[in-house]
């Protein structure tokens, strides 16, 4: 397999949905349970005070939340999708690129 460079409008796009996945993976309340459980931190446990729980695994919980960590894995996976499926991965890519940019709309729009 020979593998090909995206061009501009594929690499914006790419880009921006490694971003917004990074962003589910790893912020966004959605997946809060899931993050909880894969990194033992537990239904119960908040911020306010409460101990954290001694079998937390702390180094996964910094790998989940580092852009730079779980966001170039994810960046990988976009880019390796894309070398076998590259028209299929585009229009994947599509809802997760224009939901990254939601967010940025927003607060130009909004009176703050």
């Amino acid at each position: 397999m020979e593998l090909s460079i995206p061009s501009a409008y594929a690499l914006v796009l790419l880009s921006l949905a490694s971003f917004r996945t990074w962003r589910l993976l790893s912020e966004d309340d959605i997946l809060d349970r899931p993050r909880r459980y894969v990194t033992r931190l537990g239904d119960k446990w908040t911020e306010d005070g409460d101990p954290i729980p001694k079998d937390y695994r702390e180094g996964l919980g910094k790998f989940i939340s580092c852009p730079w960590c779980l966001g170039a894995w994810v960046v990988v996976g976009w880019w390796v999708a894309w070398q076998i499926w590259p028209f299929g991965v585009e229009v994947a890519s599509v809802p997760f690129a224009i939901s990254a940019l939601v967010p940025f709309v927003n607060r130009v729009t909004t009176d703050s």
